[in-house]
């Protein structure tokens, strides 16, 4: 059996970002090779139903039943392959860090990168474990090649060792989760699982079970353009107005200032001349009447725009991008039951957070996949800080081991 660790090294280097641009599946090139890896890893080590969709670079498998065991429920376990766009992943050189000292890090003594302990005080906790970092300049894939990792080392040893007793197992591995678009074409008729987790969380002991109520909103700001030497009283600058239009939202309703179940606007991009300008936010809260009350706000900042400047001045377009799973999770505790109960076996208090962002279970519980988050061991997701616990990715190997041995058929607790 080879290790999580050992594979996520490998996994790491191949350049899987996702990118919302190509309008394809999966949006880029890298993300079929990984796929093509996985697949045929997954033959090599003896899965079965191994499909490879190639149209939509999905793959699936099966761990069989163990005998006597055929008529458990059926438990998936689902990662993504590709990486964020927001910091390249091409060229990912990882370290190992062996036994951390708790001290800030270096990662990169040619550009004097530090990882230091004041702006990320949460790595301390890790101390003398052995760390997987960057070198300072691309994200490290953590997010989620240690989840994909951490599965197929479960799934490889549960096929290795036969005396185990435990349910069918269903393995899913997704395209385009991070550009929101994991879902699109995930089988879950074929996927076949009574429910399933992903395992696309951060520290080892976190479990998660609600998301955000999410959607996108792309603001569109129509100006005139005027030569500035003639422009007053004719000239209508779209950037301005934007700028206006982001000085209407509450100030502290912003990601910077908010944590747990705060919700935000978030201002993503933004490009335009004084002609036209366009603006993509993203909109998110926990509470659902929350939630439609900031969509309903963000309209009404840009009616109140159009009253001040004209008619058509300013436009929205917004769509909602998924919901709070918390709502298709209630009938099934069992599975945070059993999950919590196992990480206590393996030394950790279980902390229940609220996700401040998505998976591609918060869309799957909602297409009949009931399907709560897992920690991976990682940490500083998105970002040339990113890393990840070697020990901690052992111990979630070894996390879903055991919840393959759980009857979901009782208590979560049995």
């Amino acid at each position: 059996m080879r290790k999580a660790a050992e594979l996520f090294l490998e996994y790491v280097t191949i350049d899987t970002q996702s990118d919302e641009t190509t309008k394809t599946t999966p949006s880029t090139p890298g993300q079929r090779i990984l796929a093509n890896i996985l697949a045929a890893q997954l033959e090599e080590m003896g899965a079965q139903e191994v499909v490879h969709d190639e149209a939509h670079g999905y793959v699936y498998a099966t761990v069989p039943a163990s005998p006597g065991c055929e008529d458990w429920p059926v438990l998936g376990w689902i990662a993504h392959m590709d990486t964020s766009p927001a910091v390249s992943g091409a060229g990912v050189k990882p370290q190992i860090v062996e036994q951390y000292d708790g001290g800030d890090i270096l990662l990169n003594g040619e550009q004097q990168i530090y990882l230091r302990t004041e702006e990320f005080p949460e790595i301390k906790a890790l101390k003398g474990q052995d760390l997987i970092v960057t070198d300072g300049t691309t994200l490290l894939g953590a997010d989620d090649k240690a989840g994909v990792a951490e599965i197929m080392a479960a799934a490889s040893y549960l096929l290795e060792h036969e005396e185990l007793r435990h349910g069918k197992i269903r393995l899913g591995f997704t395209p385009d989760e991070e550009i929101g678009e994991g879902a699109d074409h995930f089988d879950v008729s074929l996927f076949g699982a009574d429910f399933a987790y992903t395992v696309d969380g951060g520290a080892f002991g976190e479990l998660e079970d609600e998301t955000f109520h999410a959607a996108g909103a792309k603001l569109t700001v129509q100006g005139i353009s005027v030569h500035p030497g003639s422009a007053k009283g004719k000239m209508k600058n779209a950037i301005l107005i934007a700028q206006e239009f982001q000085s209407l939202l509450p100030v502290f309703d912003n990601p910077m200032y908010t944590e747990g179940r705060e919700g935000f606007y978030h201002l993503d991009a933004i490009c335009g001349t004084v002609e036209k300008t366009e603006a993509e936010y993203i909109i998110r809260d926990h509470d659902r009447k929350r939630f439609e009350e900031k969509k309903e706000f963000f309209c009404q900042c840009a009616a109140f725009l159009n009253e001040k400047y004209g008619a058509g001045t300013v436009s929205v377009q917004m769509q909602d991008s998924y919901r709070n799973m918390k709502e298709a999770l209630e009938p099934y505790p069992q599975l945070i039951q059993a999950a919590g109960r196992i990480l206590r076996q393996l030394g950790a208090e279980p902390r229940i957070v609220p996700i401040r962002g998505g998976t591609d279970g918060a869309r799957l519980s909602f297409m009949g996949l009931p399907c709560p988050n897992l920690c991976t061991g990682g940490a500083n997701f998105h970002s040339r800080y990113e890393y990840v616990s070697i020990q901690s990715m052992e111990k979630v190997t070894e996390l879903l081991i055991r919840l393959a041995q759980v009857d979901f058929r009782e208590s979560g607790e049995a």
